[in-house]
């Protein structure tokens, strides 16, 4: 039988005939009559790629958890052909594992990408996919909604829209009615159109634009929800797009994720109607006519939840996720909600700011402020390897500046750079004048040959009437003579220098001469020896008037002789004008060839100039943002310190090596890179930059792949090694033990397997389990499930222990320090912002723009921020990892050593693969255990803000509810006196719900632990028991099992050689 082999890109596809092999199987008792039976050995088919040498794989994490999965399969496949019947509790424990292994895929790194509005985060995340999948738009903020992006490999672009719930539309519509109606129920006034009520009826209007805002002031919420059933059809679904290309994604995904579509649909409309009526009221603006409305299409953009993408980007090959956050003042609660569950889970932060403001603003100390600094510390994610600082749009660069503030003045690259500028606007100069001269030279010799030809014609004609005895009155002549003249002069231009004619001289004797003189000149001084065509032409006309007055004193008799002469000299004139005028061109044309690429030398000579001051900012920049961000952790380790031990505080002693900390910086273009690549027609020349590599996209780029790379390799390496161990237990259950006398392998039976009647009829239950004297329950599963339990219960004390110990007196202490603050920040709060943005701060239960919440809790969360991190970034579960593993061992020698002389051997093998088996099952239930706590405790941290908004919401709407005079006034005061009354019962409940939930956390982990204990249990109790339990009956497929097996194993060493080679290369 022929193997047939899942096609692979690393190699082509590997045939492997079929084969004759013999060798020694084992038998059961009842076979054993005739052993060393030959049987011929068949290799099943395989469902992944075949390699003869390791050299020949083709290593990626991606591939090789792909092949993996092959292989898991085809042990499946043969697996299912094993009689398990006789072993129940194997064929749990078997399936299970082929479970876990199909179920493991790729591992993904979520990178959070945050910053203010005009970061620049949709262009640089199109830039870095170079896929343009998030709208971009330099009037306003265009992402208004959590955009995910993920990779696929299909080549088109999908994405899933999903929108609000109708419960969580209301919600927000209850708010924006009330920032649209005054007290009385009438409208507001709309002076500031930046304000709350514009924001308010532009999201209104988006889904609702047949509404005016006259006829909103009369509708109730239910109302509103009832009005449209389209609208109503669309809550709580889910649309898909999925188009080839990148610009009709971009057309298709703006129409919900930019919410600024509206706008611009509803400007083209504005500048129509611009001058057709005076406003006569501020919300005049507001009100819409029939044909208006119909004008208006239905934005959806507020009603959207969130935006998952699917795009083939490479940046994104290794499992890196993208995460587009909208803002942390998002007014709508269920996207802050979403937005902030997704600062829980993600790996990487991601902070973008302008590289004109990031130094100035000190983005990277501050890190979008105290509170979410401390919040990342808390979640484990403030270090160098976790944030990544973007300074963007760093094409926009003002060199004069930069030159400055840098001191470059000296450095002799610039002045290079400098020199070539310098002599490309010299010699620019110099040629802008010969085009001038050009031009008019050109011109001159054109009027002059239309003269000539208007001459010749008259000539002809004058010609034609003396033949035939007419008439003629000549008008030209005297002026068509003096053209012809000048015209039939070849003219010199000898010139000092470059540029500028020279003077035309006369003769000493004071006659006119038609000839040039080359030398003898006359020098212009005002023009340093140089004349222009123009100053030329004008010498040569008056030359040629004063030779021409005596001719024109003097009467001429015309005749037909003489009219012929003037023709043939006139034709003569225009033959060598057009030479003249051909000749004028032609160096017309060079001159303006010569300035074109004069303007290309000066222009990649100033780009150069950009090009190296724009770096050479970048490089400060990125020191300094460095050195801030090692400056924002040290005043977050000495504010911890202090806090510990104030009396033994030093601030001049490190706590740290803060040199070692290394923050990853990049510096980019957007802008430039595309302009670069050509990806969007239409869009220009580069700026500043002229090679793809000086805009930093591409090292952003191998920075995203990195990030996530890491990740799969150990994935892959773990999936390897558990794959490796399961199949060596299924290779070791398909050889046997060989030949063994019963009575050995049934006395291990009786001793250690943990049911009556063998493993074919396992099930922990009262029924079946067997027990000791004591009524016990004995063998290998119920005596480890004992054992571990007795371990967990421990580990969930000393988790509570641990918890108290090093959080509670910081909670209590952070709980006085916050209420000490809290009405002083209150009052503040409400200072420093306009009273109608305080109102609607105070509707919305203190979370708008800014979290009052949040920022109340800062001197709690400034107490605990560095305990917190440091008591999670512990090893919390290494006692715990070693009093299992300890269990484990204990229990299997205990096997080994109850087992015969004959047995010996084969047990010591059996403990050594078991005791191997049981760590690598460990490992990944202690990695489980360690991720779900990490979630646990950043679900935990941020339990305070919530808490902190319920117990303050009386307070919020007893202000809120303050109406009439004075109701600004008294509406502070009101929730100065609610704060100051509560403060300590609000902070102190804090604390108290903070360590509640860390000891309920610690019971929840330990219930979790037990169940997966369990089946490690069970796991240790299967590979052991090959030591007793009987073989299958059907040598053949014992011998395909063995076979294939083998050969599975002998590809995994392959890939485990390819994989270090690639380790090595890295």
């Amino acid at each position: 039988m022929a193997n047939v082999s899942r096609k692979s890109q690393a190699c082509p596809l590997i045939k492997i005939e079929p084969t004759e092999e013999l060798f020694i199987v084992s038998f059961p008792e009842s076979a054993r009559d005739n052993t060393d039976i030959k049987v011929e050995s068949v290799i099943e088919p395989t469902l992944y790629q075949l390699y003869d040498f390791a050299d020949e794989i083709a290593y990626t994490p991606e591939s090789a958890l792909h092949e993996g999965l092959g292989m898991v399969k085809t042990l499946k496949v043969a697996i299912e052909k094993i009689e398990l019947g006789s072993s129940k509790l194997r064929k749990d424990v078997w399936l299970r594992e082929i479970d876990s292994l199909l179920n493991q895929v790729g591992p993904t790194t979520m990178i959070a990408i945050c910053g203010a509005t005009g970061a620049g985060k949709s262009s640089t995340i199109n830039a870095l996919l170079d896929v343009d999948v998030v709208p971009t738009s330099g009037m306003r903020a265009c992402t208004a909604v959590v955009t995910e992006i993920a990779y696929h490999a299909a080549p088109t672009i999908d994405a899933n829209v999903s929108f609000l719930s109708e419960a969580e539309w209301r919600e927000e519509l209850i708010v924006l009615l009330d920032d649209l109606k005054a007290e009385g129920g009438n409208l507001k006034r709309t002076t500031d159109l930046r304000g709350d009520v514009e924001v308010a009826w532009h999201k209104i209007h988006a889904v609702y634009p047949s509404i005016t805002l006259p006829q909103l002031a009369k509708m109730t919420v239910d109302q509103m929800l009832t009005c449209d059933t389209n609208i109503t059809r669309v809550f709580g679904t889910t649309r898909k797009i999925s188009v080839q290309d990148s610009r009709s994604f971009a057309e298709g995904i703006a129409t919900y994720i930019d919410s600024s579509m509206d706008q611009k649909r509803r400007g083209k409309k504005d500048k129509t109607q611009k001058n057709k009526s005076k406003k006569t009221n501020a919300s005049d603006n507001l009100v819409l006519s029939t044909e208006e409305k119909k004008d208006h299409d239905v934005a959806l953009w507020p009603l959207i939840r969130q935006v998952n993408i699917l795009c083939n980007a490479q940046a994104l090959s290794t499992g890196a996720i993208l995460v587009d956050l909208p803002g942390v003042a998002d007014i709508n609660p269920a996207r802050n909600r979403i937005a902030k569950d997704y600062m829980k889970k993600c790996n990487c932060i991601w902070i973008l700011a302008p590289i004109t403001r990031a130094v100035d603003d000190k983005t990277a100390r501050d890190l979008l402020g105290e509170a979410f600094r401390l919040q990342v510390m808390m979640d484990g994610n403030y270090d160098a390897h976790t944030i990544t600082f973007i300074a963007t749009k760093s094409d926009d660069i003002t060199c004069s500046e930069v030159i400055s503030d840098l001191d470059l003045e000296d450095d002799t690259v610039l002045k290079e750079i400098e020199s070539r500028i310098t002599l490309c606007t010299e010699e620019t100069t110099e040629l802008k004048l010969k085009k001038v001269d050009a031009e008019l030279q050109t011109k001159t010799i054109s009027e002059q040959l239309e003269q000539l030809q208007v001459f010749l014609q008259q000539c002809q004609i004058h010609k034609m009437a003396l033949a035939n005895g007419k008439t003629f009155t000549p008008q030209l002549t005297a002026t068509a003579h003096q053209v012809t003249q000048s015209v039939g002069k070849k003219r010199k231009n000898t010139r000092r220098g470059e540029s500028g004619p020279a003077k035309r001289q006369k003769s000493s004797t004071g006659e006119n001469s038609e000839d040039d003189h080359d030398g003898d000149m006359d020098v212009d001084d005002t023009h340093g020896g140089q004349k222009s065509f123009e100053e030329e032409q004008e010498e040569h006309e008056k030359e040629d008037t004063q030779h021409d007055d005596g001719i024109e004193n003097e009467p001429e008799e015309v005749t037909v002789q003489i009219l012929s002469a003037k023709i043939d000299d006139t034709q003569q004139a225009i033959k060598a004008g057009s030479k003249q005028l051909d000749d004028a061109r032609k160096a017309h044309m060079n001159v303006t060839n010569a300035l074109e690429n004069l303007q290309r030398k000066e222009t990649e000579a100033r780009r150069d100039q950009s090009t190296f001051c724009s770096l050479k900012r970048s490089e400060f920049s990125c020191n300094v943002l460095k050195e801030d961000f090692r400056v924002g952790l040290k005043q977050l380790d000495d504010t911890a310190a202090e806090e510990q031990n104030p009396d033994s505080f030093d601030p001049t002693q490190n706590l740290r090596n803060y040199d070692e900390i290394d923050l990853q910086v990049f510096t980019c273009s957007s802008r430039d890179y595309v302009r670069i690549t050509g990806r969007i027609e239409r869009d220009g020349d580069p700026s500043c930059f002229s090679n793809v590599k000086d805009t930093g996209i591409p090292a952003l780029q191998q920075w995203c792949h990195q990030l996530a790379v890491g990740s799969q390799l150990r994935a892959a390496k773990q999936f390897h090694s558990q794959l490796r161990m399961f199949a060596n237990s299924v290779r070791v259950y398909a050889d046997g033990i060989g030949d063994v006398v019963v009575a050995d392998s049934e006395a291990l039976r009786k001793k250690w397997e943990s049911v009556e009647g063998g493993l074919k009829q396992f099930k922990l239950s009262a029924m079946n389990i067997k027990v000791d004297p004591y009524g016990e329950p004995t063998g290998i599963t119920p005596r480890l499930v004992k054992d571990f339990g007795a371990c967990v219960e421990r580990c969930v004390s000393d988790l509570q222990g641990l918890f108290r110990d090093g959080l509670e007196d910081k909670c209590r202490a952070g709980a006085v320090d916050a209420a000490k603050g809290a009405v002083q920040h209150v009052d503040e709060f409400a200072g420093s912002m306009h009273w109608n943005t305080y109102r609607a701060t105070l509707r919305r239960n203190g979370s708008w723009h800014r979290d009052l919440n949040a920022e109340l809790l800062i001197p709690f969360t400034r107490n605990i921020a560095s305990s917190w991190s440091k008591l999670f970034e512990s090893d919390l579960f290494a006692p715990l990892s070693s009093a299992i593993t300890e269990c484990v061992d204990r229990m299997l020698a205990d096997v080994e050593a109850s087992a015969t002389t004959g047995l010996k051997d084969r047990a010591c093998a059996r403990r050594s693969d078991s005791q191997e088996e049981a760590r690598l099952a460990l490992g990944r239930i202690i990695k489980v255990v360690e991720e779900a706590l990490v979630q646990e405790q950043k679900e935990i941290s941020r339990c305070l803000a919530p808490h902190v908004q319920t117990e303050l919401i009386d307070g919020y709407e007893l202000a809120a509810g303050q109406r009439g005079k004075g109701s600004v006034t008294r509406q502070k005061t009101v929730f100065h006196t609610y704060v100051a009354t509560h403060k300590h019962a609000i902070f102190d409940g804090g604390a108290e719900v903070l360590l509640n939930r860390l000891t309920a956390a610690a019971e929840a982990i330990g219930k979790a632990v037990n169940e997966l204990l369990r089946e490690l249990a069970e796991k240790v109790e299967v590979s052991i028991s090959v030591l007793w339990e009987g073989m299958p009956d059907d040598l053949r497929v014992r011998s395909q099992i063995f076979q294939s097996v083998s050969q599975m194993l002998d590809q995994l060493a392959m890939w485990s050689q390819a994989a270090e080679r690639v380790s090595l290369a890295s």
